[in-house]
């Protein structure tokens, strides 16, 4: 993402926020929101697992 675009997407965050929000409410948002473009790009470019390797791995059952 781009600089301005990230720029842009910040007041995007801003602006839906409550007058009521907290620095922590802004903080919460934008952390979701990397996680988000994090996962996203992780199953763009195949670093994902599928769940049932998950599972085996760790013993989980279904």
């Amino acid at each position: 993402m781009t600089p301005t675009t990230v720029k842009t997407e910040a007041f995007k965050i801003v602006d839906r926020l409550p007058d009521t929000a907290t620095w922590q409410d802004l903080m919460q948002r934008i952390y979701v929101r990397l996680a988000i473009e994090s996962g996203l790009s992780d199953s763009e470019t195949g670093k994902t697992s599928h769940v049932r390797e998950i599972r085996a791995k760790y013993g989980l059952k279904k």
